[in-house]
C-alpha cells in the first residue's frame, strides 16, 4: 500500500468495529492511529464478556452470507469463523395464555404457519417474494412498514407476523418505521440464501466477535509501531476537544495532544457534549432507542430453535434466543447459552437507575416461565443484564433527509456512526464498511 510522504495522527472516538476498522486501514497507509474508548473492552455492542470460561457478546450477534464487508476482513486477518444451520421459531401467544412454537425458516414452514388462515400464509409468502426481488427500495422510503404491509400482506398478516416485532423492535414508534428499512431486513436475509429449498446459514467466530475485534487493534498497533494499549486506550475518557485554526487538539487522561484529523464513532449527541465549542449545525434530529439484554447460561435446554420472536404484544422482550442451538454448548462448559433482548425507549424504566437489575430479571424468567412450562431458573448457573443508551435509531419516512455528510463542519472532523446506515440496519458487517469508507475519505483528505 502507499505510504504517504507525511505521515498524520488521526485521532478516532471510540473502538466499535467502524472505529477499529477505520484505524486499520489508516494505519495502513502509513498514518499515526489513536483510538479512545471509553469503556474498559473494544469492540462496542459486540464487545465481549466471559461466561461459563468463554467469551461471549453483550448483545448476540451472527453474520449472514450477504454480510461480505466483514466477512472479507475476517478472511484478511486469518479470523477463524464456522458456518451453523440456523434454526428459527415463532413463539405464538395462543387463546389458552400459553404459547405455542412455530418453525420459521422459510417457504415451506411459512404455508404451514397454524396462526394465519392458509390464504393468508399464500399471501404473505408471496409478499415476501416480491421483496425479495424488488430492488428499487426509495419509492419504499416515505411509505411506513405498516401501512404498505397492512394493505399488501392483510390485517391478518400485520397482526401475527410483523406488527410484534415491529412494536418489539421499535417501541412508541413502531407505527412511524420505513418499509425501506423492513424491505432491507427481508432483502438482505432472503438474499442469504440461493433458493428459497436452502436451509440458511450462519457464520459465527470461534472466539466470539472479540477476538476480531482484538485481532484488528493488534494490527493497528504493529503498523503504528507502538503497544496495543497506547493506540488503542481503552478506560480513557475525553475531556475536551477544541480547534487552532485547522490544528485539532483533545484532552484526555493523557494530557492535551494535537491531531490532523479526528473521527467520531460515537452517537452525534455524545460527540458534541466534548466539543469546547459545540455548533447546532452539526447536531442531526435523529432519535434512538435503548437496548437492554441479559445473557445466562444453564444446565437445562428449552427448545430446539435457535432465534424465537415472540409474537404477544404484551412481551416485556422482543427475542429469545438458545445461543448454543446456533453453535456448539461444548464452547461453553456444555451449558446451554441463553439471550433474552428488547429495544426500549430512552425513557423507560429499564434504563432508570431506580430499577435493578433483579426486578429485570425477575420479569423476564417470570415470562419465559409462560413461554417455557419448564424452564427452572434454579437451574442457571451464570447471568450478566446489560443496558445501552443508543443502541438503535429510529428510521422514520424522513430518515433518509436526516443523515448528516460523514466530513462535518469542523477543520478535518469526521462522523460515522450506525445512524447513518440506510436502509439497511446498524451491525457488524455495516460498521466495517462505514469504517473502510470513512477512512478512505480521510486518507484522500490528508494527503491533498
Amino acid at each position: 500500500m502507499t505510504t504517504p510522504v507525511t505521515k498524520k495522527r488521526v485521532a478516532i472516538i471510540g473502538a466499535g468495529f467502524t472505529g477499529l476498522a477505520a484505524g486499520y486501514r489508516l494505519a495502513q497507509k502509513g498514518h499515526e492511529v489513536v483510538i479512545f474508548e471509553k469503556s474498559s473492552d473494544i469492540g462496542g455492542l459486540a464487545g465481549g464478556f466471559t461466561i461459563e470460561g468463554a467469551p461471549l457478546e453483550k448483545a448476540y450477534h451472527h453474520l449472514f452470507k450477504t454480510d461480505t464487508s466483514i466477512l472479507s476482513i475476517a478472511k484478511e486477518l486469518e479470523a477463524p469463523l464456522e458456518w451453523f444451520e440456523s434454526k428459527v421459531g415463532m413463539a405464538v401467544k395462543n387463546n389458552r395464555n400459553s404459547f405455542d412454537l412455530f418453525p420459521f425458516n422459510g417457504a415451506k414452514d411459512l404455508l404451514f404457519y397454524k396462526p394465519l388462515p392458509f390464504l393468508d400464509r399464500v399471501r404473505a409468502g408471496a409478499v415476501l417474494f416480491f421483496l425479495q426481488k424488488f430492488k428499487n427500495w426509495r419509492t419504499l422510503a416515505n411509505k411506513t412498514a405498516k401501512e404498505w404491509m397492512t394493505m399488501w400482506s392483510g390485517k391478518q398478516v400485520m397482526s401475527k407476523i410483523w406488527g410484534p416485532l415491529l412494536q418489539g423492535k421499535f417501541a412508541e414508534y413502531s407505527s412511524k418505521v420505513s418499509m425501506a428499512w423492513l424491505w432491507a431486513r427481508i432483502h438482505i436475509r432472503a438474499n442469504s440464501r440461493k433458493s428459497i429449498f436452502e436451509k440458511e446459514l450462519l457464520a459465527y467466530p470461534k472466539g466470539g466477535f472479540l477476538s476480531i475485534a482484538i485481532t484488528l487493534a493488534e494490527k493497528i498497533a504493529t503498523l503504528v509501531g507502538k503497544p496495543t494499549e497506547d493506540v488503542v486506550r481503552k478506560s480513557s475518557t475525553i475531556s475536551t476537544i477544541e480547534y487552532e485554526g485547522k490544528e485539532i487538539w483533545v484532552t484526555s487522561q493523557k494530557g492535551k495532544e494535537q491531531f490532523d484529523a479526528l473521527l467520531s464513532t460515537i452517537p452525534y449527541q455524545a460527540f458534541q457534549s466534548l466539543l469546547a465549542k459545540p455548533s447546532e449545525a452539526n447536531m442531526p434530529n435523529i432519535e434512538y432507542l435503548g437496548a437492554v439484554v441479559l445473557a445466562f447460561s444453564s444446565e437445562q435446554s428449552l427448545s430446539r430453535y435457535y432465534w424465537h420472536n415472540i409474537i404477544d404484544q404484551d412481551s416485556p422482550f422482543l427475542v429469545f434466543l438458545q445461543h448454543t442451538n446456533l453453535v456448539p454448548s461444548e464452547w461453553y462448559n456444555n451449558q446451554h447459552v441463553y439471550y433474552i433482548g428488547v429495544y426500549v425507549p430512552q425513557s423507560h424504566r429499564y434504563l432508570n437507575k431506580s430499577t435493578s437489575k433483579e426486578e429485570i430479571q425477575t420479569e423476564w424468567f417470570n415470562y419465559l416461565e409462560k413461554i417455557f412450562p419448564a424452564f427452572d431458573r434454579t437451574k442457571i448457573h451464570e447471568q450478566q443484564l446489560f443496558t445501552f443508551s443508543h443502541a438503535q435509531h429510529v428510521v422514520d419516512t424522513n430518515y433518509e433527509s436526516k443523515i448528516p455528510p460523514y466530513k462535518t463542519d469542523f477543520p478535518n472532523t469526521y462522523t460515522a456512526n450506525f445512524a447513518q446506515i440506510f436502509p439497511e440496519d446498524r451491525g457488524t458487517n455495516y460498521a466495517i464498511r462505514e469504517g473502510e469508507k470513512i477512512a478512505a475519505e480521510i486518507d484522500t483528505d490528508l494527503l491533498q
